[in-house]
């Protein structure tokens, strides 16, 4: 067993049996901003004790089958049912253990934090607003895949297909730091289904993660820097569509940071989540600013353009999905599409790690 080299689960008993004790003091629950802290404290130890549990509850299972093997071989065979449950459980097991080596490499202080996700499309019309609306649709399976809720804040349609701006808040454990690496301009390379002709079109979208930060952060936001707009709801249309001015924009005049939410029939619940989008996207401005190891915030909104991109996922002439930064190509692009990004996260946690050097490289770092 070498899962308690991983979580090192006597020590871990140890300090949440200190936590225990401190949480029997009922002053602690009287000041949120002390117990808050060790409340997650426990939380994350709670859930690394449950990992090195499921850890050697999936390895006794394996040695299990190895030995059911041994005693029922004949002549040398195994068994194919056991040889292909054995086969399974190894797989499953591999998976997991590399689900959980991204999880050891989450602990900078807003990984934990549920993610905001904004979708912008780039130059190209409908090409490229049908792109960002199947980047969306990939970021709700993936959200759902890992058992997250999800929330759709703001949603602006194109003007024949795809969508003109979307940003939706998905929740759960490490959300943002597990998509923290999605950030930037991802291009798409397919034969067109609205060009007549069926001409091979490159197409591109930006892509952008903010932590949403809870109460316990303090944010000073004067009034004087913010410009506030209203506007008219719009959607897919049905008897959700609001008919008046419910719609809120809030501009951050000193950074020209854009927030804007129409989900909520209410003026002043759209204002609220508008400010707490505000607040979350201006701390993680902050943060980068204060950072010299990550790229400043500016610095990730590249042109959406050639040459800019940090991802590419081909449909044709030949299929692949390739990260230009850690070099992870997945060829099953489909299942990619479909929400299949743990590979990508783990390559970029992985790179992140390693201090900007990828864990894989490719003789063809860039494609065609």
């Amino acid at each position: 067993m070498t899962c308690g080299s991983i979580f090192d689960p006597a020590r871990l008993r140890s300090e949440l049996s200190a936590i225990e004790k401190k949480l029997e003091d009922p002053a602690l629950w009287s000041n949120p901003q002390l117990s808050q802290p060790i409340m997650r404290d426990r939380k994350r130890i709670e859930e690394q004790l449950s990992y090195d549990a499921e850890l050697a509850r999936r390895s006794g299972d394996i040695d299990a089958y190895f030995e059911l093997a041994r005693e029922t071989q004949t002549e040398g065979h195994i068994d194919p049912e056991i040889e292909a449950s054995l086969t399974t459980e190894i797989a499953a097991l591999r998976d997991y253990t590399e689900t959980l080596e991204s999880r050891t490499m989450l602990s900078g202080e807003t990984d934990p934090l549920n993610a905001i996700v904004t979708v912008h499309p780039g130059a190209g019309g409908t090409e490229s607003q049908d792109w960002a609306e199947m980047l969306m649709r990939m970021y709700l399976r993936w959200a759902e895949q890992q058992g997250f809720k999800t929330e759709i804040n703001d949603y602006q349609d194109g003007e024949e297909a795809g969508i003109k701006s979307a940003t939706f808040t998905i929740t759960g454990d490490y959300a943002f730091g597990l998509l923290s690496g999605e950030t930037g301009v991802h291009r798409l390379v397919r034969i067109s289904p609205f060009d007549q002709a069926k001409r091979r079109h490159t197409s591109f979208a930006s892509v952008f993660i903010s932590p949403e930060i809870d109460d316990s952060i303090q944010i000073d936001i004067k009034l004087e820097d913010l410009r506030v707009d209203t506007y008219r709801s719009g959607g897919k249309g049905g008897q959700h569509v609001n008919t008046t001015d419910s719609a809120v924009r809030i501009t951050h005049l000193p950074t020209n940071i854009v927030v804007q939410c129409q989900n909520e029939r209410s003026q002043h619940k759209n204002r609220e989540k508008a400010m707490k989008m505000l607040r979350s996207r201006l701390y993680e401005y902050e943060l980068e600013k204060k950072n010299a190891e990550t790229k400043k915030l500016e610095d990730s909104k590249l042109d959406i353009n050639f040459g800019s991109q940090i991802r590419s996922y081909v449909l044709q002439p030949y299929r692949i999905a390739k990260d230009h930064r850690t070099k992870v190509e997945v060829g099953d692009v489909d299942k990619v599409l479909d929400g299949y990004l743990d590979p990508f996260i783990r390559g970029y946690l992985i790179m992140r790690r390693n201090g900007g050097v990828p864990a894989t490289a490719t003789p063809n770092d860039d494609l065609e």
